[in-house]
């Protein structure tokens, strides 16, 4: 499966565009993250890592996921 990262240096956030569903959830949580007519559309260094993973979280369809960087508790 097609999948996307963007990284932030402690968190990745990753992308699977052919779960998304269009909820918008991520662009109304994180507006200064998520930007869909931008490219790239996810600047994940304009959230923290707690923000990204807490907004992740609630993503409806899983077309969002987070790995976290080795040396991030």
């Amino acid at each position: 499966m097609e999948k996307h990262e963007y990284q932030n240096g402690e968190v990745t956030i990753l992308w699977k565009p052919k779960l998304r569903i269009h909820a918008g959830v991520c662009v109304r949580t994180l507006p200064k993250v998520y930007d869909p007519k931008a490219r790239p559309w996810i600047k994940a260094g304009n959230a923290t890592a707690q923000e990204l993973i807490d907004q992740v979280a609630k993503c409806p369809s899983g077309a969002l996921s987070i790995k976290k960087e080795p040396d991030y508790e």
